[in-house]
């Protein structure tokens, strides 16, 4: 026979680890996922980040361009055929501005003025799509261009050797047969010269060479990530592909040198150079995993030319997921130690009156009727204390009033009869206290896995939030039950704007991991006559669909107003989120009526909150426009009518 201590202990540590391993599991996969969905956003965003840019560096080289085109010694150089003069100006320019080309082609583009080799002219020009475009429509153009060496070594034979590669082999990469790489990548600019009547003199064009030029690079580097390191290594990377081969890049190799000449990843050439579609996913760059972020670089004409890619090492999530489920199991274990503990202490004081209670039964069935048990608690156990001291006396009373072997007989059958069932009624009655610490000890493990170390100031605290949350809990489905029955609500006066912090203080660490911005805007308001916990349903409600909404982050702005004519007070909260439909819009407060996933919400919660507001004389209203944002506002009265 297994004792009943044992059977209590072992149901604890049973339950405990049955909800400890499903959480531990469920934790897991959630954080996981977090991790990864937030790793994706983040790269997603820096990308966005890396190609504005880019973009503004090919906007400040087209400005060089397009002003240079309109000085007026330029003009009149090239009205003059002063060449010579032409070739000192831009000369000059291309060295302030850190251009590495700069020249000047006649009407038909022909090139007339080359800074870096004057001595090579004649040659044409409209094999470019960018100048060909300028010649015809007369405008400045601007954009990214795959140059040959031939033409790279008609302005500097050390363009033509800064974009040379040889082809470093590199694991993942799609095969190929290609050992070198001769043509560079530019950024280019052309701005038409004309003379004083609008006619077409000639085409200024110039740029920079990409290949081995790492000052995009480095500046998305410096910008988007801002030199964080993960043990020893760049947390972020930025690279311009050629093609599928990086030319320009802050991605180390193994010997700490910058990874130019290797080449991309078999399955982001495939979806991004093949199919022309942005690659958002985890992908092996070189001699590491990361969070990867890749897109076209197109010329001109929409032909894809090469990529931009930033990257998250992937380390430092891996090291995040490992430690949360190091955490998850660490406090599984702690919570079955601190079970083992409460339940042994707890069993015991179960038990020991109850065994007290066994003996002095089995005396009492000896014929012993002087037994009594010590009464010390005044709870179940205590009363059946009492009950079975009462009993012993009735049965004495009894006996010594029958006198006879048999009616003792059927008085002892009796009496074990009735504390079967009074034994059988207290380990009934035991499952509810049982139940209620259970509970108890499951909300303070779920604080601890949110707060790996508590300081001991904040425990008292954060113990009383959990008693009174777990109170307004039941005042929640006593709502939900409100609702249909239509209770009339318990008014008082109150403070508005504390009843907002209030709900804000449960809900901003959520905010803050779905980078979520509150802004509040109170104005003076008078005390109000409501009741505070439904209004804080209310408030938590709209303030946590706000959250939903903006699953991408974004701005919450919370405003109080007063309507002194009406004497009506007004809470306004306006989100910066995906919005409501218009068809939405008008089914928004029917019960069981939502947009959410199943797992997020069953359709009550708004249903409710209008419910409550009603109640208070009050109203709620909505404006939403798609994507751009809703406002709800919750009017109430100053004042409740007697």
């Amino acid at each position: 026979m297994i004792p009943l201590r044992t059977k209590l202990i072992i149901s604890f540590v049973v339950i405990v680890l049955i909800i400890g391993c499903i959480a531990t599991i469920v934790g897991i996969y959630l954080i996981g996922e977090g991790i990864i969905k937030q790793a994706k956003d983040k790269v997603r965003t820096d990308l966005n980040s890396a190609r504005e840019i880019y973009d503004r560096e090919v906007n400040e080289i087209k400005t060089i361009v397009r002003l240079t085109a309109e000085r007026y010694y330029i003009k009149d150089a090239l009205i003059r055929k002063d060449y010579e003069k032409l070739s000192s100006e831009i000369a000059t320019v291309r060295a302030r501005e850190s251009l590495d080309i700069l020249n000047v082609t006649d009407s038909k583009g022909r090139v007339i003025v080359r800074s870096r080799n004057p001595t090579l002219i004649g040659d044409d020009q409209t094999y470019s799509s960018i100048v060909k475009k300028t010649l015809a429509e007369k405008t400045t153009f601007a954009g990214t261009e795959i140059i040959s060496q031939e033409e790279l070594v008609k302005s500097s034979l050390e363009l033509a050797k800064q974009s040379y590669f040889k082809i470093v082999p590199t694991t993942r990469a799609k095969p190929t047969q290609r050992t070198e790489e001769t043509s560079g990548m530019i950024i280019k600019a052309t701005a038409p010269i004309v003379d004083y009547n609008g006619n077409l003199l000639g085409v200024l064009y110039g740029g920079i060479l990409i290949n081995r030029n790492y000052k995009i690079v480095d500046k998305i580097k410096e910008t988007v990530f801002q030199g964080q390191v993960y043990k020893g290594k760049d947390i972020g990377t930025a690279t311009i592909f050629q093609g599928d081969l990086r030319i320009s890049t802050n991605v180390g190799t193994k010997e700490g040198e910058r990874a130019i000449g290797t080449r991309i990843a078999e399955d982001v050439y495939n979806k991004v150079l093949i199919e022309g579609e942005r690659w958002i996913e985890r992908a092996f760059v070189v001699n590491n995993w990361y969070f990867t972020a890749y897109e076209p670089i197109k010329d001109i004409e929409n032909n894809i030319i090469g990529v931009l890619y930033v990257g998250i090492l992937e380390d430092k999530f891996v090291d995040m997921k490992k430690e949360t489920i190091w955490l998850f199991v660490g406090i599984t274990i702690i919570g079955v130690i601190v079970t083992l503990i409460v339940g042994y202490l707890l069993a015991h004081s179960i038990t020991r009156p109850i065994r007290h209670l066994s003996l002095a039964a089995q005396q009492m069935a000896k014929g012993d009727f002087d037994q009594k048990v010590k009464v010390d608690t005044k709870d179940e156990i205590g009363e059946l204390g009492k009950t079975f001291n009462f009993m012993v006396e009735a049965i004495k009373e009894r006996d010594e009033k029958l006198k006879a072997e048999t009616q003792q007989a059927l008085i002892q059958m009796e009496k074990m009869s009735s504390l079967g069932q009074m034994a059988a009624g207290v380990a009934h009655e035991i499952n509810n206290p049982l139940t209620g610490v259970l509970t108890y000890l499951q909300l303070l493990l779920k604080n601890i896995r949110a707060n790996k170390t508590i300081p001991p100031e904040d425990l008292e605290k954060k113990l009383a939030t959990m008693e009174k949350e777990t109170e307004r809990c039941t005042r929640i489905i006593k709502s939900l039950l409100e609702f249909a029955r239509q209770t009339k609500p318990s008014i008082r006066p109150i403070d508005l704007i504390k009843v907002i912090e209030n709900s804000l203080v449960m809900l901003a660490h959520q905010a803050e991991l779905s980078n979520v911005q509150i802004i509040k805007r109170y104005e003076d308001i008078p005390q109000i006559e409501a009741d505070t916990d439904q209004l804080q349903q209310v408030f938590t409600n709209i303030i946590l669909n706000a959250i939903h909404a903006m699953h991408k982050g974004g701005t919450l702005t919370i405003s109080t107003i007063y309507d002194r004519a009406e004497q009506d007070v007004g809470v306004k909260f306006t989100d910066t989120g995906e919005g409501i439909s218009p068809e939405n819009l008008k089914k928004l407060f029917t019960p069981f009526f939502t947009t959410k996933e199943k797992s997020v919400g069953i359709g009550l919660g708004l249903a409710v909150c209008y419910g409550i507001i009603q109640r208070h004389k009050g109203d709620i209203k909505v404006e939403s426009e798609l994507g751009k944002g809703t406002t709800f506002t919750v009017w109430l009265k100053e004042k409740q009518e007697k």
